[in-house]
Formats: structure tokens, sequence, C-alpha cells
């Protein structure tokens, strides 16, 4: 991928002398992660009882943070385990804020005592792979699902939309002049003012915010073993040692590495939950998501957190019937085209043992879940790195090969400390 070309608007960054680009390019970037973060934010607040607000605007100040932090467009999303179970059980605001805090600490004690490397050396790159395949394709099916859920055939938020919306991503691909992401964003924004003009007066200046009530123990309970049990092994894998393998592949130059990403999800919950904000945490998909649409620098989400804090200061939680009507046949293409440039990432598995380690691992991750295939990826790829099983066949009828090895991400067995 060639790089945004130097505009004259730009900032220098600390590390390398990597700049921050401050262009369309990026912009369009920041665009590729919203599939899932507006649809999560709006379950959040409705079911819930989350402060648009803060959430919002804490999540852009996280953008802002980390993107000058890194250097590369490292997303800031919801903590997809705590998201779901809050909203399928409909939990109360303290306790998914508690079930954040929570996460963060345990995630934080893992990368001070450097238990988080030593999980990371030993995991080869097959298997994180197989995640990165999974989550891709899941990704993928939920972007169809959107489109195809709408239920009509055309209309302002309908499969018609969608595949028109596609066209245009596929037309621009590389077009770095008319960056696709802005303009089937802004054929989403058209399409939600001429379906529901009346979202118009709903805008309303100003912002409320009030304090969470976080002092019954019950609350914290609750948030422990709802939702931070199975978000743990979740962030670890997808938030961490994904999204580090991601952006070894991506940006190879400046890898965020894993101690780096680890302290930056325990902070940002440990600091903005007890204020409001979301549980929230990095990811492989949003990173994925945001590449594929243009962004190549901090500058990308930068600009995206300029934005949702200037929203969320000055039109609050006002925004939200502009959120719920935004159409899901748009949302559904993004997503689409984030898990594509998330599974493309596997294509380096070529040998017979590692590709069927990646399949395994997507395969049981889709069909049982995420900690789980992860678990039956890295037993098997230790049995075919041990000689247990066999996935290669021998030579020829004379000879018999040695035991097949498993591609770890370097050349000394291990994946390097930069993931």
């Amino acid at each position: 991928m060639t790089q945004p070309p130097n505009t004259g608007s730009n900032s220098e960054h600390g590390r390398g002398g990597v700049r921050s680009w401050f262009n369309r390019t990026e912009a369009a970037g920041a665009l590729g992660d919203l599939g899932t973060f507006i649809p999560l934010l709006v379950g959040l607040v409705n079911c819930c009882g989350l402060q648009l607000g803060p959430a919002l605007f804490f999540a852009g100040l996280m953008n802002v943070i980390t993107g000058l932090t890194f250097g590369i467009p490292m997303p800031v999303q919801p903590m997809k385990a705590i998201a779901t179970v809050a909203i399928a059980q409909r939990l109360t605001e303290p306790q998914v804020l508690a079930a954040g805090i929570l996460t963060g600490l345990v995630i934080l004690v893992l990368a001070l005592t450097g238990l988080l490397e030593r999980l990371q050396r030993t995991i080869p790159r097959s298997v994180v792979r197989g995640l990165q395949l999974a989550l891709g394709l899941k990704l993928i099916q939920l972007g169809f699902e959107r489109v195809a859920g709408t239920h009509v055939l055309i209309g302002w938020d309908s499969i018609g939309l969608g595949v028109g919306c596609a066209v245009l991503v596929l037309l621009l691909y590389f077009s770095a002049r008319v960056p696709g992401a802005l303009v089937v964003f802004g054929v989403g924004l058209a399409a939600l003012l001429c379906a529901q003009p009346s979202v118009l007066s709903a805008v309303r200046f100003g912002a409320e915010w009030h304090m969470p009530a976080l002092a019954d123990w019950h609350v914290w309970a609750t948030g422990f073993w709802h939702c931070t049990i199975p978000q743990i092994p979740l962030t670890v894998l997808n938030s961490i040692v994904a999204v580090c393998a991601l952006s070894a592949d991506l940006f190879p130059t400046r890898p965020a590495s894993p101690r780096r990403v680890a302290v930056s999800v325990a902070l940002m919950n440990i600091v903005c939950c007890p204020l409001g904000a979301m549980p929230m945490c990095h990811g492989s998909g949003g990173l994925a998501g945001q590449y594929r649409f243009g962004a190549r620098t901090g500058g990308s989400v930068v600009l995206l957190g300029a934005a949702k804090m200037l929203l969320a200061a000055l039109f609050g939680g006002s925004l939200l019937a502009w959120l719920q009507g935004y159409p899901q046949s748009v949302l559904g293409i993004l997503l689409l085209f984030s898990g594509l440039e998330l599974a493309l990432v596997c294509r380096d598995q070529t040998k017979r043992a590692d590709f069927f380690v990646v399949a395994l691992t997507a395969g049981a991750c889709l069909a049982l879940d995420m900690a789980v295939g992860f678990v039956v990826g890295w037993v098997m790829a230790g049995a075919l790195i041990w000689g247990v099983f066999r996935i290669e066949p021998p030579p020829d009828d004379n000879a018999v090969a040695d035991a097949p090895q498993v591609n770890h991400a370097a050349g000394d067995g291990r994946s390097p400390p930069a993931c």
C-alpha cells in the first residue's frame, strides 16, 4: 500500500519520524469502524441506561490519545462480550461500568507482571491467524445479516441500498482522491434524512451528565461474574494478541507491542468507566476496517475522536435518534469490507499444516467460543510441532518425513516482541 501524499497539513509524530496525516483519506479511514461502534453504543444506551454524552465523549478522547500515542489507526471499540451480555440481560449502567473497571484491572495486572508477554510468545502464528479469520468471517456474516435484515428490496434502508454502497466501495477501492468510505457514509446520511426528516428537529444543544452510582458491592459482583469473566479472554486474544499481530502485518516498521496495548486498554477502562464511559478496548477488526478504507496513521483516529468529542459536547444525548435511524444496510457494508480485510491477512499461511490449524481454530471459534477455539487451535498446533499427528504427507513411499512444523511469527520459533 502506498502512503498518502504529503498535503502539507500534517504533524510530526515522535516515533521514528512517522507523520500523522490529516487529509480526506485518513478521514475516510476513520469511518471504517462505525459498523460495530454505532450498534453496540446504541444498544448499551437503550437497554442498559448508559449515558450517550459521556460514552461518546470519552470514546473520542481515547481515540485522540491512542492515535497520538501509537501513531497508527488504533481503534477504540466497545468491549463486545460485556456489551453483548449487558444488552441481552438488560444489566444496569453501574453493572456495565463495574465490569469495565474490573476487566481493566485484570488486564493491567497481566501487563505489569509480564504474564501477557509470556503467553504471547508461546502462541504460533497459525493460531493467531485462525482467530483473525474467525473474526473476519464473523464481521462478513454480520454485514450480510444487516443488509438482508432490512427485508426491503428497494428503499432508504434496503438491500438495494446495501448493494449500491458495495458497488461504490469496489469502484473506489484504491481511490485516494475520492475515498469510498466518505462517499458511502454520505449516502447513509442522505438516506437517513430522506427517510426520517424529523431527526433534524430532535437535535438539541447541550449535554446532560451525572456521576454513576458504583457504591453497591452487588453491582461489582454482578458485573464481574456476568461480564468480566467472558470479556477477559476476548480482550487478551482479539484486543491485544490479534491486534498486535495485525499491526505488524500492516505497519511492519511501527507495530504495536502487547504490553503497551494492554496498558492502554486497562487505563481506558480504569480511568473513564467511573466517569460514565462505556467499557472500551482495541480490536483487530476495527484496525482492519480503518486500514481498508484509507487510514494509515494515528491522524485518522485523532480526526474521529475530535468529531466524537465535539458532537458529544454540543448535542449530548439528542444524537440518539440519528444513531438509531442510520441505515443498517450501510453499516452492514462497512462491516462486510472490514471483515474481508481482516480475513485476507491469513493468506500467508500456505503450508498444509499451518492452514489446517488456521481452519480448525477459526471453525472452533465460530462454532463454540473465541476462547475455546483458541485453546483447540493451540493444542493442535502443539501436537503438530511435537509430532503427535501428521498433516503433511511423507515425501515418498520409502521415506518417513520429519514432523511438520507449524510456523511461528518469527524465525526463532516464537512470536516477536512486537507481535
